[in-house]
């Protein structure tokens, strides 16, 4: 049982794949808030031309 034990404390292979999920957390956080402020500038943008065009 000591044994098991043991070996479960020291098995790392779970860390990867948090690891992994971290970095893809973190890029689509980065995603998302470079969209959201294109999605801004690009709004503010086109409704600066359709008041220009009435």
């Amino acid at each position: 049982m000591r044994n098991l034990i043991a070996r479960f404390i020291a098995d790392q292979s779970g860390a990867t794949a948090i690891e992994y999920g971290l970095i893809a957390a973190g890029i689509s956080l980065v995603i998302i808030a470079t969209v959201n402020g294109i999605g801004t500038k690009l709004n503010t943008k086109l409704t600066s031309i359709s008041t220009q065009l009435r």
